[in-house]
């Protein structure tokens, strides 16, 4: 998956008993750590060829229901938090990789992109077309749609995708094919060094049922590096309802969160833009912090995760 070691470290066992208020108790897996990247995921995974069907019973009740509620904040202050690089989408194509019901594409159609989208869930996109005006969203793979297999994009979006792919270096590596010169990869998913998988454990709400790995802002340039960025930038993720002003928290107590967020990088959620090259660099990276993405693993320090246990196996799938 990310460095090719076998060894693996036992972690956690969610399941959705130990989930607050989950609607579907009956799911658990093992989550276990790389001891030579520190790379999170589940094993055993899920086989790639039998990953439509965890989308093929009604997902879009899902998509539109309670987890829409707030996605459209969610998308907004994503984009904005990388300053100008996402505010005007005029004559860039944009593809949308896990499109769902359509909800970022519709604003990506405000924000002037030419997009099109792509998801494994046939009812999921049957409702993003009913709502969409130019954009256009088709159900399968990438290589069975034309306009999308030709490539020449100018971004690509996961949003809340990555956490569900069994074979990111493959996956990885065709969004770099499908990128143009100049394009850039807009990363959002759940954060395996969040405060709160620390304070949760096997109740953590990045663990759910389809989620199949882990990354932290250490991994993620290894997975890019190895499939052929050339750089990465990061934006700090403080909360919804900090970050649009809403929260309750008084004043001293939201300062000093966000100042915990940006010491520990614990923010729940990981943001990220990926360059495909240089001259994306050049043209997007003003203003950021960019780091390099190079195809090297360290060995991480062990995290401060209660409960840690110190035994290492040669069980299961390589990292």
């Amino acid at each position: 998956m990310l460095c090719g070691e076998s060894r693996q470290q036992p972690l956690f066992t969610p399941s959705g008993a130990k989930r607050r208020n989950a609607r579907n108790t009956r799911w658990s897996y093992h989550v276990v750590r790389c001891p030579r990247c520190g790379f999170l995921y589940r094993n055993p995974g899920i086989r790639p060829e039998r990953l439509g069907d965890l989308y093929a019973d009604n997902y879009s009740g899902f998509l539109t229901g309670d987890y829409a509620a707030n996605r459209r904040r969610r998308y907004r202050l994503t984009l904005d938090a990388f300053g100008d690089l996402f505010r005007d989408g005029t004559g860039r194509r944009l593809l949308d990789f896990g499109c769902g019901a359509g909800l970022f594409l519709e604003l990506a159609e405000e924000r002037g992109f030419d997009a099109v989208g792509i998801d494994l869930s046939p009812d999921s996109v049957k409702l993003a077309n009913e709502r969409l005006t130019r954009a256009r969203a088709y159900h399968g793979d990438i290589a069975d749609v034309p306009e999308i297999a030709r490539g020449g994009f100018d971004v690509i979006t996961l949003w809340s995708v990555l956490a569900h792919l069994p074979r990111p270096l493959q996956d990885f590596a065709r969004f770099r094919r499908l990128l143009a010169p100049g394009g850039v990869l807009l990363i959002l998913t759940v954060n395996a060094n969040s405060l709160l998988l620390k304070a949760d454990g096997d109740a953590w709400n990045g663990f759910t049922k389809n989620h199949l790995m882990f990354y932290t802002s250490e991994t993620l340039p290894v997975l890019l590096g190895r499939t052929g960025f050339a750089g990465v930038s990061f934006a700090p993720f403080y909360g919804d309802t900090v970050e649009a002003g809403t929260t309750r928290l008084a004043p001293r107590l939201r300062r000093r969160l966000c100042r915990t967020v940006d010491r520990l990088d614990g923010g729940n959620m990981l943001r990220a833009v990926a360059y495909a090259d240089e001259e994306a660099i050049l043209r997007w990276g003003g203003g950021l912090r960019v780091r390099g993405c190079v195809p090297a693993v360290r060995t991480p320090a062990a995290p401060a995760w209660p409960g840690l246990r110190d035994e290492v196996t040669a069980t299961g799938p390589a990292c």
